[in-house]
């Protein structure tokens, strides 16, 4: 999935390698311009910046208790957030009017 940056968020995959240490408590493995981490009910995590979009990647875990994907799912939201500067309804709306312009 691809996601815009909202004006005054850089895409800059140092800042973005910040705030998915502050969300993620887990090691991060910086490999050609790709961030990769597995956390949670998400098995694998692939974050990287394309042009001046944020591409990320996942891969869902099988087999995980209730209150961890619930944990894991707003740890998610929060690092698109704080990564986009777009809430989760913001991006909702921008996924809509990129899906009408096709």
């Amino acid at each position: 999935m691809d996601y815009s940056f909202k004006r005054g968020f850089k895409p800059d995959l140092e800042r973005i390698l910040a705030v998915l240490q502050d969300e993620f408590p887990t090691d991060i493995k910086q490999e050609d311009g790709k961030l990769l981490l597995s956390y949670g009910a998400l098995k694998s995590v692939c974050v990287s910046i394309t042009g001046k979009k944020l591409t990320v990647t996942t891969e869902s875990a099988t087999g995980v208790g209730d209150a961890e994907v619930m944990d894991t799912n707003k740890r998610f939201r929060d690092f698109l957030e704080k990564a986009t500067g777009y809430t989760a309804k913001q991006r909702l709306q921008m996924a809509k009017k990129e899906v009408a312009k096709e």
